[in-house]
């Protein structure tokens, strides 16, 4: 019973600090106000929270890795994959080796397999954070793709480089051809297991929709469970149980039919799982804040401990070291890496801006996989002993996810204020092509069934009036499209219009159902189907 107390009170917390963070004048992320709730939980309700590392990663990363895998958009993954590969694992590797000495050169209390561990979970990025950030002020939706990317593979080549710097902790020793051949099997097995995985389970599901008919409730249950088990079965063969749920979510954009699956399941199933990232990232940072007395703690006594220094502002001192040489490494590689792959590619006379460099390297913002990662850190060695300088590491790894918040909140905006956009999106123009050619198609399709329709098949006329409705919307938004085509600010305007006035029509449906409803004019069931349209109408707008 209490740990479903904790469980609701945690929750409770996510939604509250959502509302609150909402209400903040100041532009704070969202992952900030949650660890601030996080923190007052622990202060005031003192419920100490024990955190079995495998249950917690079992839980929070494979959904959120294989959501991040599904919605990723695999074009633009593709179209620089490039530099996602020299972020995402160069990057990774430069970070834990060139970090690792340097912790243990700042902290010697801190031996060297554990500052390698800790450098390692400190490489990855966490895109929803800076996706909260960038609410604020516009982020290049290309740099977004590639942060996106990044995070995505960085997630697996850090937690597999962790893997590596326990193991070395434990036993003492380390082997490089060893740490190939596992980095190896990890890597290959644990995508090979997740595609697998994934194309079996969406088979399997559509072989049964096909003979038995769909059903909303088990698609969308299939899709909850796919990811723990890629997770579980690559973790049972020794494989890379993050980097299964990764491909298992990328595997799912190819297994799905659209043309198969109703769109009302897809709608539902899209709600199921904005709620699950919602909850499991929000729960993530209110259990760093409320973690951090205790981790505070344990650190000050690390330290005090060892020697190192007796004043608990020496953390203060490794934690801002810390963090401006991550950026520093981090703008380092960066530079390197846009000047001569991608952007060098598609523009070769443009050499990548500093103020570009600066915002890429900003964005490195740590958050729920360094806070996962690094609470995986065994309690205890093979001979029972303390593992040692974990609570430290800990308190680092923590306060990096902070303080690289706070830095992005408040360089990023600054960064690119003065930064260029492009005067179009090219995937909206690519879209409105894609809108109008949808259109004319559907005219076609329609105008053929007019003219293919039986006397005995229905009265002609209610056909042909109904096909005339049906055909002056498809028309009107061909029209839409095609004109104003070489002013897209035109086009831009003419749809903030038309969206402003929708919203003002479907506020004036809904309260009209509503006040006949209040009058006893409509049944309960009448009520519900017309507010469903309503709202579908609106999420269509949305979206």
């Amino acid at each position: 019973m209490e740990s479903i107390a904790i469980v609701l009170v945690l929750l409770v917390a996510v939604l509250v600090s959502r509302a609150v963070g909402r209400m903040i004048p100041l532009p704070l992320p969202l992952p900030l106000v949650q660890i601030a709730f996080g923190a007052v939980i622990a202060w005031m309700l003192d419920i100490g929270i024990k955190l079995d590392p495998k249950v917690f990663f079992l839980l929070f990363l494979p959904p959120l890795l294989f959501l991040d895998g599904w919605r990723i958009p695999k074009d633009s993954l593709f179209h620089d994959a490039g530099t996602v590969v020299e972020l995402a694992v160069g990057l990774v590797v430069f970070t834990v080796i060139g970090m690792g000495f340097f912790i243990h050169w700042l902290i010697p209390a801190m031996p060297l397999a554990v500052a390698f561990a800790l450098a390692a979970v400190l490489s990855p990025t966490d895109p929803i954070a800076v996706a909260a950030i960038a609410k604020r002020v516009p982020v290049p939706k290309r740099l977004m793709h590639i942060l996106e990317g990044e995070s995505l593979l960085n997630d697996a080549s850090g937690l597999v480089c962790l893997r590596f710097a326990i193991a070395a902790v434990l036993t003492g020793t380390f082997s490089l051809s060893e740490a190939v051949a596992t980095f190896l099997w990890l890597a290959l097995g644990g995508l090979a297991i997740g595609a697998a995985v994934a194309w079996c389970a969406g088979r399997l599901q559509q072989w049964v929709a096909d003979r038995y008919g769909d059903d909303a409730g088990s698609s969308i249950l299939t899709s909850l469970l796919i990811p723990f088990g890629a997770y579980l079965l690559a973790e049972h063969f020794d494989c890379s149980g993050i980097l299964a749920a990764v491909a298992a979510g990328i595997t799912m954009s190819y297994v799905e039919d659209p043309l198969r699956a109703p769109a009302s399941t897809r709608m539902r199933r899209t709600v199921v799982w904005d709620m699950i990232q919602f909850a499991a990232k929000g729960t993530i940072f209110v259990l760093l804040g409320e973690q951090l007395p205790g981790i505070f703690s344990g650190a000050v006594e690390t330290i005090q401990q060892t020697g190192s220094h007796d004043n608990p502002l020496w953390l203060a001192v490794y934690l801002t070291a810390i963090t401006f040489a991550l950026a520093a490494a981090r703008f380092a590689w960066v530079w390197v890496s846009l000047r001569f792959t991608s952007f060098r590619a598609s523009q070769p006379e443009r050499r990548p801006s500093w103020k570009l460099v600066g915002a890429t390297s900003l964005a490195g913002v740590k958050g729920a996989i360094t806070l996962a990662g690094i609470l995986t850190l065994p309690l205890a060695l093979a001979d029972g002993s303390p593992f040692p300088a974990r609570d430290l590491a800990i308190f680092l790894a923590a306060g990096v996810i902070i303080l690289s918040l706070v830095l992005a909140t408040i360089g990023l905006p600054l960064v690119l204020r003065d930064l260029e956009f492009p005067e179009t999106d090219p995937a909206e123009i690519e879209a409105d092509r894609a809108r109008s050619a949808a259109g004319t198609a559907a005219i076609k399709a329609i105008e053929r069934a007019l003219h293919e329709v039986a006397e005995d098949e229905a009265d002609p006329e209610l056909y042909e009036q109904a096909g005339t409705r049906i055909l002056s919307r498809y028309r009107q938004r061909v029209a839409r499209n095609q004109s104003n085509e070489d002013s897209p600010e035109s086009i831009r305007q003419a749809r903030a219009i038309e969206k402003r006035l929708a919203h003002i029509g479907l506020r004036a449906e809904r309260e009209e159902v509503l006040r006949l409803a209040r009058n006893g004019h409509l049944g309960d069931e009448a009520v519900r189907k017309l507010v469903r349209e309503i709202d579908l109408s609106e999420a269509r707008l949305e979206a």
